[in-house]
């Protein structure tokens, strides 16, 4: 590996190392009013963005228009419940990779069944099994990502060497790239096999 690349290849990896979940403990047991959550949203949130100075995680607007078209449940009283902080961040981190149609879709069934669930499997099981898999996640994307990286670096031999080091990067966002639009094509045909299943025939 040339210098270039092997620095690439730690910043990526260094990268995801700082990448957390917001863990269930961290959230509040108290109901919120807006500008706490948004005020917890942004210091939990924050170093995912690409633009940690600048990018938005979740504005009032956002939230109120999640609400109004039934993404959200509404408030109690203008309060959000560690409930309501739990479907928000699954919408936050949704966002970013399906339309609001998909979300609602997806987190219908949630919401209507388990948010403010009293007992048995509820909202924090559910949140709990998803996101601590997160680690597990995280180890195979390391390892994945590096052998994409040796295989970019094994790409366009032909090219100038003073390109040498474009090339690869290039190489890496298009296998980066083509994997993205492969797992978002499943996702979508997942979500649209469900609606399949759960809407009414019409006779």
């Amino acid at each position: 590996m040339t210098i270039a690349t092997d620095d690439l290849l730690n910043s990526i990896l260094e990268s995801l190392d700082r990448i957390r979940y917001v863990n269930l403990d961290d959230i509040p047991n108290i109901d919120l009013y807006m500008d706490q959550v948004t005020t917890f949203m942004d210091e939990k949130l924050r170093s995912t963005t690409r633009n940690p100075g600048e990018d938005k995680i979740l504005t009032k607007t956002m939230i109120n228009n999640y609400a109004k078209n039934d993404l959200l449940p509404p408030p109690v009283k203008k309060k959000y419940s560690k409930e309501h902080m739990m479907i928000l961040i699954m919408i936050y981190y949704f966002k970013g990779v399906l339309s609001f149609s998909d979300i609602q879709e997806i987190l219908k069934p949630i919401t209507e069944h388990y948010f403010d669930k009293k007992d048995g499997f509820d909202l924090e099981a559910i949140y709990r099994e998803v996101f601590e898999f997160e680690d597990v996640q995280k180890e195979a994307l390391k390892a994945d990502i590096t052998d994409k990286i040796k295989h970019a670096q094994g790409m366009f031999e032909d090219a100038p060497k003073e390109d040498e080091e474009f090339f690869t990067v290039f190489s890496l966002i298009v296998q980066l790239g083509f994997d993205v639009y492969i797992k978002r094509l499943l996702i979508e045909k997942l979500i649209d096999g469900y609606k399949q299943q759960t809407t009414p025939q019409q006779t």
